[in-house]
């Protein structure tokens, strides 16, 4: 008879606890956004154009996608709480560079260097959802998203207003202090019973390996990954561009109107989390039809309401209130599935996510350069009617598969 007993079952999280770790997250996430409301001036302080400056937050992107293929899946494995600690510490090195970088060229190297380390956010969801209760994990879930949406708000607000009174320069400054604060009380937040370590059946280039090949026996998280892809890339596109129209002549706002204006993604901090909790209720991919019908609605408001700072609001409004809801549906599916590959499924959907965002990034100061607000409406209103479309197939899909 086996004797050996079994694994000690993880401690749940604290409230404490997950409050600490979803402004880890705010924190973590606001350093490849502070850039987007004073793009303007970044680019006039290094002397280089709209399409050429579209490639720091690219590259931050693409880098971020690489070090979550490369990086993540390690979180099945290894504790994610030493790994949280080590790569927090990269992105403040990295921080530091781009606030000694004399150039736009290594200003440029060390904001993509910052994205390959940019982990913490989506390790520790999955983290998370190991050590919460099954009823509460829409919840929770999209209580570190609601953080995320924080981050942003926090960095684009912020950033704008200090920019304006100082110059972009010191917005770096402060990111690099509030990332050693971070540094410092990370390893209290993330303490917790460790789940028993695992070790995988191959090396490290199997573990690699085995992200793609759970990613093929898994269609439904393919399209959940698509649809947040699309989802991200509306998300920079529309930012970035927005900047530039807002900012350039003939509407000639102030990068502090700018950030102002990022402020209407609080609405996205107060009813995140409670779509997460009907989202419990009605199932996941219900709810992220609804949120991409209702997207789909107010990108279609951005042309004939993008001519003034004050009637944008309405279609950002709509778009801040529901886009945020599609990425907590989209991870409620991968966090039902096997708690050991959870880290794996989340590094397909997250890679996935950052390469839309890069695209996004590209797409929208390319479009723009090229055609105006104009066609940059145009590229959003495509981008949204994909996944509309996803969201419808993927749920037909899930009805069609079930039992009975």
């Amino acid at each position: 008879m086996d004797q050996t007993p079994a694994p000690p079952a993880l401690a749940y999280l604290t409230r404490t606890q997950e409050r600490a770790l979803a402004l880890t997250i705010a924190v973590v996430t606001a350093n490849a956004y502070y850039i987007h409301p004073m793009i303007g001036d970044v680019a006039r302080g290094f002397g280089v154009g709209e399409a050429q400056i579209g490639l720091v937050p690219a590259l931050n992107q693409l880098a971020l996608a690489l070090g979550i293929l490369l990086l993540l899946p390690l979180g099945d494995f290894i504790s994610n709480r030493k790994l949280c600690l080590i790569f927090v510490a990269g992105q403040t090195l990295c921080l530091g560079g781009m606030v000694l970088a004399p150039g736009f060229a290594l200003f440029t190297a060390a904001s993509t260097m910052l994205g390959f380390f940019t982990i913490a956010p989506y390790l520790i969801p999955a983290f998370a959802s190991k050590r919460v209760a099954p009823e509460r994990l829409g919840q929770v879930t999209a209580q570190l998203t609601a953080a995320v949406i924080f981050g942003i708000l926090v960095a684009r607000v912020g950033a704008g207003i200090i920019a304006a009174r100082a110059d972009w320069h010191t917005v770096y400054v402060c990111a690099f202090v509030l990332m050693v604060a971070v540094s410092a009380f990370l390893p209290f937040a993330m303490r917790t019973e460790a789940s028993p370590p695992k070790q995988p059946q191959a090396g490290y280039g199997g573990l690699i390996a085995s992200v793609f090949s759970l990613a093929a026996r898994h269609p439904d998280m393919r399209l959940s990954s698509a649809m947040q892809g699309l989802n991200f890339a509306i998300f920079t596109a529309s930012w970035l561009a927005l900047s530039l129209h807002l900012t350039g002549a003939p509407m000639g706002y102030g990068t502090d109107d700018v950030g102002y204006l990022a402020g209407i993604a609080a609405i996205s901090v107060v009813t995140t989390p409670r779509i997460g909790r009907w989202a419990d209720r009605v199932g996941p991919r219900r709810a992220r039809i609804a949120a991409a019908v209702v997207q789909f609605a107010g990108i279609a408001l951005f042309y004939p309401l993008g001519f003034s700072i004050w009637t944008v609001l309405v279609p950002l409004f709509i778009v801040n209130l529901v886009g945020p809801s599609i990425d907590v549906t989209g991870r409620m599916t991968l966090f039902t599935l096997a708690p050991d590959i959870r880290t794996r499924l989340t590094t397909s959907y997250v890679v996935t996510m950052f390469v839309g965002g890069a695209i996004g990034s590209a797409a929208g100061t390319a479009v723009f350069a090229w055609g105006g607000w104009g066609a940059t409406c145009v590229l959003l209103a495509a981008m949204s009617g994909c996944v509309l479309a996803l969201a419808i197939h993927a749920e037909r899909r899930w009805r069609i598969t079930q039992p009975g």
